[in-house]
């Protein structure tokens, strides 16, 4: 693990030991955790990982959690690592994660179990008891976030019935709970805390009116901090048990790991369209303002907070999730099969041979993702994969459709003409996404950086730090230091998507292949 090159360490990204202004970036991921020191060498911005950490759900007795002391002592070792490797102390730390989910702190500070996960089933039936309570409309008008049973806001309903909520002084996002560990400072990053769905788009604060509405506790909530602003020093002993010889600073990044991974898009124009994929896709525009209205709230789409007060407008599709779930299903029936090699195989099926919706909700929970599918498969008429790697061909097909789709949407709420549709994350390197996606989407896909999250975190400590300035400046940088691919749409794909987006009901932006 320790020492270990990463995605990132090809090409120009990772030349040298110790850049300028030596920096690490805690990344969390909802299926792995890791730690990459990074900095400037020769006008570049370079990195490599030195920990990386799974990270699984685990099921207790009162529902699903996240082993969050788990993943915090795999980022304890890897800042050893960093500390055995260097024998100096990083210049700042920054730590983004993945958004909804928090952690619960008693007046002393000590946390009040396992975080839940968003995924538990506590959430069920209290999207309507908030609209009960507030009006169908009063959240989406005010927040600008999609509805979405996995929200905080809808977690906090389900949260406010227990002894522990009773008794909690703080609650924390998880990265903001991994600060707080290393600093002992709480505080409420801005671009994280607008997933809470509690804050108001317009002007960027916790609304007072909807805490109060939903009968939730205002004095849980930290106070807010911007990207680039300082949160707190390491504290004494924890610096001194990974054996650095200093106490570094923690730094507010763009503590989302969305809103890091579309601050490392390498675009040119501000026509970009966005896919940044891993468990999950999210698609969607970074835009000054925020579009509302009945027509973005009934097409389900986000207003989230974004770097230097941009707007993040998208929408979360099924990303990488079902292909995980399908490999631990295999998994626990006996026989495991090796996800990389069913995507090679993949490659040979008919395109577009079978399709479901990939928002069904008999997708969301953890389960026999393998049966569902071919249930899906049955009920819209489809033919049923015979084997598991037409399975997975179904998948990845319906995937593209699914991001399409978002495309097509975001670019007619926002009056926008989409070009470029870039791809970060773990799916840029998924050869055969990026090809469906291109496809379905009838639009050129420009793939990388794949640790686009951890990127975007460097480049906001960068900042903090005087040695990048603008949005224009860093994404300037990211296409300098890092590599990515161009993928054309291919034309008798394009015209089986084409097909298969009429079977599945969904429109299509597609505009010819090449």
């Amino acid at each position: 693990m320790t020492g270990a090159a990463g995605p990132l360490a090809s090409g120009r990204a990772a030349r040298s030991s110790r850049p300028r202004a030596g920096l690490v970036a805690i990344d969390l991921g909802a299926s792995s955790a890791r730690l990459l020191a990074g900095g400037l060498e020769s006008g570049l911005l370079v990195a490599h990982e030195v920990a990386r950490v799974s990270n699984a759900p685990v099921l207790l007795p009162d529902g699903l959690h996240w082993d969050i002391l788990g993943l915090y002592s795999g980022m304890l070792a890897g800042l050893a690592s960093y500390a055995r490797e260097r024998g100096a102390v990083p210049s700042s730390i920054g730590i983004d994660g993945w958004a909804v989910d928090y952690g619960l702190l008693d007046g002393g500070g000590r946390l009040l179990g396992l975080p839940y996960h968003y995924r538990d089933r506590r959430t069920a039936g209290r999207v309507e008891q908030a609209a009960a309570s507030l009006g169908p409309d009063v959240l989406y008008g005010t927040t600008g976030i999609q509805v979405m049973s996995i929200n905080t806001v809808f977690q906090l309903l389900a949260e406010r019935e227990t002894s522990g909520y009773q008794v909690a002084a703080r609650l924390l996002m998880i990265p903001d709970l991994v600060a707080y560990l290393l600093t002992g400072e709480s505080r409420l990053e801005r671009t994280n805390a607008s997933t809470t769905q509690l804050v108001d788009i317009r002007t960027g604060d916790l609304s007072g009116e909807l805490i109060a509405g939903l009968g939730l506790r205002a004095d849980l909530f930290a106070p807010v901090v911007e990207p680039g602003e300082h949160v707190g020093t390491m504290l004494p002993d924890i610096a001194a048990s990974v054996g650095l010889p200093g106490r570094p600073e923690v730094v507010a990044v763009a503590s989302h790991d969305t809103a890091s991974a579309v601050l490392a898009v390498p675009a040119r124009s501000a026509s970009f369209a966005y896919v940044v994929s891993g468990t999950w896709s999210l698609v969607g525009l970074e835009l000054d303002t925020p579009v509302l209205g009945e027509a973005s709230r009934a097409a389900n789409f986000s207003n989230e907070g974004g770097i230097d007060g941009t707007v993040r407008f998208l929408k979360n599709v099924m990303g990488h999730w079902m292909l995980q779930e399908c490999e631990r299903s295999w998994a626990r029936a006996g026989r495991p099969r090796r996800l990389t090699d069913l995507l090679v195989a993949a490659r040979s099926r008919e395109a577009f041979a079978s399709v479901v919706d990939t928002a069904d909700a008999r997708f969301v929970e953890p389960g026999d993702l393998p049966a569902r599918v071919r249930d899906a498969c049955r009920d819209r008429g489809e033919l049923v994969p015979a084997d598991d790697v037409a399975l997975v061909r179904c998948i990845l097909d319906s995937m593209a459709l699914a991001v399409s789709s978002a495309l097509d949407e975001a670019a007619r709420l926002a009056d926008r003409d989409v070009g470029t549709v870039h791809v970060v994350g773990g799916g840029a390197a998924n050869d055969l996404l990026l090809e469906l996606i291109a496809a379905a989407a009838g639009r050129e896909v420009v793939a990388g950086p794949l640790e686009a999250s951890a990127i975007g975190n460097l480049l906001v400590q960068l900042r903090a730090a005087g040695l990048v300035r603008g949005r224009d400046e860093m994404r300037d940088l990211v296409e300098r230091s890092f590599g990515t691919r161009r993928v054309a749409p291919d034309g008798p794909l394009v015209r089986s998507a084409q097909r298969a987006a009429r079977r599945l009901g969904v429109g299509s932006g597609v505009r010819g292949g090449s």
